[in-house]
């Protein structure tokens, strides 16, 4: 065949013209998990069915709120679907004022006109004495946890439990997510001749539940007599999850509780209530600030040189307003949660235990004891007495975690 140079020079262009360019390769973002749906929130989707008929009272607090903030009282109590006729508060109260240790009262809600109940400090038939005298026929739980057996929302809920069984009264608990995952249970198990209100039951002191699974296992494993329980579980939520992962805002479930940080150390720097060292109340960062006065850069110094995962120690000075050391200067530290998929908060805990007593001369146990109520039996103290390590201390209830692991896993609704 013959070409032309026209053809040719033709040829030529097509051969050097420059390949169009690719366009780039754009990487997916990253799936956003699912946001979890809370039990009020599945609840409101179905008309409140499960409520329907029902005279209906709600023991909750300020953390009973929606996704957009507005409290669950209000959202009940204008809704004609619901006959919501009574409040009952916890500890701190309904709306939170009270300080550690305290409550509202009885009182009548300004927003709606309901009855508030006092529940802080009742149990038994006092209790059931409380939810016969409101006249309602449903007891509902909504609290957010913090995921501490010492925490004692879920031991209001034990006990309302109980007493609306003794009252006859049928009881559903709301879901909410464990805002520190329920990835694993932690710590020493109660011994039962410990029993308080800051632990009525053999089961972990960071229980890695959500308080309808906890309920479940309350029913199951501890009460004489079973309450007619209905759980509204979640959906999307997963056990690996934090509380920054829900979407939900996060309410200050009692006045020491001001962060999802806050949580996260909970389980494990509360044990310093049981000390003479300040648990940081009184600062802006309670439970993450320790210290007393005489204590200096030698505790820090102590517990960053055991590289506990997932956690530094800065030393730290600071002056609380309230509680231990009330407007005087103490040294100790601040605990920084670097990996909280990484961190132990019991172990922490231990550990600032355990060399809070050997860089300061003047450590010691509350008079009382109360760190046996706290960690469920005499063991820490004796054992940190005596001179133990944080393995040997933390190593001595492995078997009594196991087996309540192996209980817990009977109740857990989520994967």
């Amino acid at each position: 065949m013959h070409l032309s140079r026209r053809d040719l020079l033709a040829s030529a262009t097509l051969a050097a013209a420059p390949t169009a360019p690719t366009a780039p390769t754009v990487p997916k973002a990253p799936r956003r998990p699912e946001r979890p749906r809370t039990g009020f929130e599945r609840l409101a989707a179905d008309g409140y069915a499960l409520l329907d008929g029902r005279k209906v009272g709600i023991v909750t607090n300020p953390t009973g709120i929606t996704r957009d903030a507005r409290h669950i009282v209000d959202v009940l109590h204008a809704d004609p679907r619901v006959r919501l006729t009574a409040v009952f508060g916890p500890e701190h109260g309904f709306r939170g004022t009270a300080q550690a240790g305290g409550s509202e009262g009885r009182s009548d809600d300004p927003a709606t006109g309901l009855p508030v109940y006092d529940t802080y400090l009742k149990s038994g038939r006092p209790l059931a004495d409380v939810f016969a005298a409101s006249g309602v026929d449903t007891v509902v739980f909504d609290i957010q946890d913090v995921g501490a057996r010492f925490y004692t929302y879920i031991w209001t809920l034990y006990d309302c439990m109980e007493a609306a069984g003794l009252a006859g009264k049928r009881f559903v608990v709301l879901d909410r997510p464990n805002p520190v995952t329920g990835r694993a249970a932690l710590g020493p198990v109660l011994h039962e001749e410990f029993a308080t209100f800051v632990g009525r039951k053999p089961i972990a002191q960071a229980h890695g539940m959500t308080v309808a699974e906890l309920a479940l296992l309350f029913n199951g494993e501890f009460l004489t007599s079973p309450v007619p329980l209905e759980t509204v579980r979640m959906s999307g939520w997963r056990r690996d999850r934090f509380h920054d992962d829900s979407g939900l805002p996060w309410v200050p479930p009692s006045p020491n509780m001001p962060t999802a940080d806050t949580a996260l150390v909970y389980s494990g720097t509360c044990m310093f209530e049981g000390t003479n060292l300040s648990e940081g109340r009184g600062t802006t960062r309670p439970f993450e600030l320790l210290g007393a006065e005489g204590v200096d850069g030698r505790w820090a110094a102590a517990a960053n040189g055991l590289g506990l995962p997932g956690v530094r120690f800065r030393e730290a000075y600071f002056a609380p307003t309230f509680s231990k050391f009330q407007g005087r200067t103490v040294g100790g530290v601040q605990v920084h949660v670097t990996d909280r998929d990484a961190y132990d908060p019991v172990r922490t805990g231990i550990a600032l235990l355990v060399t809070a007593r050997k860089a300061w001369d003047g450590f010691a146990w509350r008079p009382d004891d109360w760190i046996d109520k706290l960690t469920g039996s005499a063991r820490v103290r004796t054992m940190i007495d005596a001179g133990a390590d944080t393995d040997e201390v933390t190593g001595a209830w492995q078997e009594e975690l196991a087996a309540f692991r192996r209980i817990r896993k009977e109740y857990l609704l989520y994967e």
